[in-house]
């Protein structure tokens, strides 16, 4: 079962959308007409696929493409073709043009159905897209070692690339990385499980990474589960 979120502040798509995902067979969908909710349950539940309206009343769904979890296969659907272009920019799957027709739906969800088995096997093979300055930066998620806090901006390095430093906070970027792929073991450090060299004495040390991390005594539980990471990388 492919499990399907629509968000769209006009019903009447939803409504077309929840029609052809009952056509298809297969699909658990849940529609949203509230960007808010929508994003909430896209966080709590991470869905396989997501169907985004881009030009809605109260929110663009440009914008909220940048915040949803790593790896989230995203399928723009709006009216206006001018913005398939910002829909790609944000590694969209697919861009669906209102009125959207049956036949090409099919072939978008086919298409994100092949991201999805891609990514089972490789989890890092996603991106994320966030704000850096004026400018929107494509991270590769293989390319991230360390994250470090500072204050409502974090600064990634990455391997053999220069580090940037987006505007968004540790929190939100915690929440869009793979649990399974990144562990936060300070307040103001996330380290990539792929780079782990070694640790000792609550502290990590990394691949290609010149400096020591720290790890605080509130995450104690994911220090001590290094161990296990290690042995079986």
């Amino acid at each position: 079962m492919i499990r399907c979120v629509a968000i769209d502040d006009e019903p009447i798509a939803l409504s077309i959308i929840k029609e052809y995902c009952h056509r298809y067979g297969d699909i658990d969908l849940k529609c949203f007409t509230s960007p808010v909710d929508g994003m909430e349950c896209i966080h709590s539940s991470r869905p396989d696929i997501v169907f985004l309206d881009i030009e809605m009343n109260s929110h663009n769904g440009v914008e909220l493409a940048k915040e949803l979890p790593a790896g989230t296969c995203l399928i723009f659907t709006t009216a206006y073709a001018n913005y398939a272009l910002d829909g790609f920019n944000v590694d969209a799957v697919d861009f669906l043009h209102k009125p959207i027709f049956y036949p090409r739906f099919e072939k978008a969800v086919e298409k994100a159905r092949k991201f999805i088995r891609h990514a089972e096997t490789d989890p890092l093979a996603g991106y994320i897209t966030l704000k850096a300055g004026h400018k929107n930066i494509v991270v590769c998620l293989k390319d991230i070692i360390v994250v470090e806090a500072m204050d409502n901006y974090v600064k990634i390095f990455r391997n053999n690339l220069p580090t940037v430093v987006p505007q968004i906070t540790m929190k939100e970027l915690e929440a869009m990385l793979p649990a399974d792929c990144f562990i936060r073991i300070h307040r103001s450090f996330i380290i990539a499980v792929s780079y782990i060299e070694k640790f000792s004495n609550r502290t990590v040390y990394m691949r290609n990474f010149p400096n020591p991390i720290p790890a605080g005594r509130k995450y104690v539980t994911s220090f001590n589960s290094l161990n296990n990471i290690i042995q079986t990388k």
